[in-house]
């Protein structure tokens, strides 16, 4: 059975049907677009992707055997976009879920092969600025904020052990290797997040990070 991708981009506002289209045509079924805003404030971070501006964030599956060219199908569509354009990279799928059946093979982690980690925090509505802030000061250059909702049927307590509350805030940092843990560490302290079940984080390795738009 086959591994699976799930190809990353985030980029400017209006910027993800070029991204989604160049997929398509590279082999992919399709894709996801959401909405997010980024959070920093630093110049150099800038180049990351990550300024305050509102932002295109694109999800492609794909089997591991066509990540390369599909990746490279969306590194070439961009790469006459002025700096700062955006970033891309990829996160390995151990499995996933269509339509009853769960697809996907069982895949180890290699983080020996990675530079950077995806930190995924999600908050009841109206907290995503302070757990934005405790990351900062433990060393996260910035972040992309999602708007999102609860799933839930009426009448469930809980979700993954986190109070079901219609509206969420979603965080989405990427951090070194080094710093994913004080940046996890400083989170886990907000007050806001004291009360058991008010919000979760995962970590997910981030594969092939690159840097989209044209180099100077």
């Amino acid at each position: 059975m086959s591994s699976f991708n799930m190809i990353i981009g985030i980029v400017p506002r209006g910027s993800a049907e070029l991204l989604t289209h160049a997929a398509v045509k590279a082999g992919a079924g399709g894709g996801t677009i959401s909405r997010g805003k980024g959070t920093a404030a630093n110049s150099i971070l800038q180049l990351l992707g990550f300024a305050d501006s509102d932002k295109d964030l694109v999800y492609v599956l794909t089997p591991s055997e066509n990540t390369k060219k599909i990746m490279t199908a969306m590194i070439d569509v961009s790469s006459e976009k002025k700096q700062p354009f955006g970033i891309l990279f990829t996160l390995s799928v151990n499995s996933f879920i269509r339509t009853g059946e769960i697809l996907g093979a069982g895949k180890e982690d290699n983080m020996s092969n990675t530079t950077h980690q995806l930190i995924t925090v999600i908050v009841n509505k109206g907290f995503a600025d302070d757990a934005m802030a405790a990351a900062r000061k433990a060393g996260a250059g910035g972040g992309t904020i999602m708007n999102a909702r609860g799933t839930a049927k009426e009448g469930d307590a809980t979700f993954f052990g986190m109070e079901i509350v219609p509206e969420k805030d979603m965080i989405l940092i990427l951090a070194e290797n080094a710093k994913v843990q004080p940046i996890l560490d400083a989170i886990r302290e907000l007050p806001c997040l004291a009360k058991p079940g008010s919000g979760i984080a995962y970590v997910s390795p981030a594969e092939n990070f690159t840097l989209l738009g044209k180099r100077k």
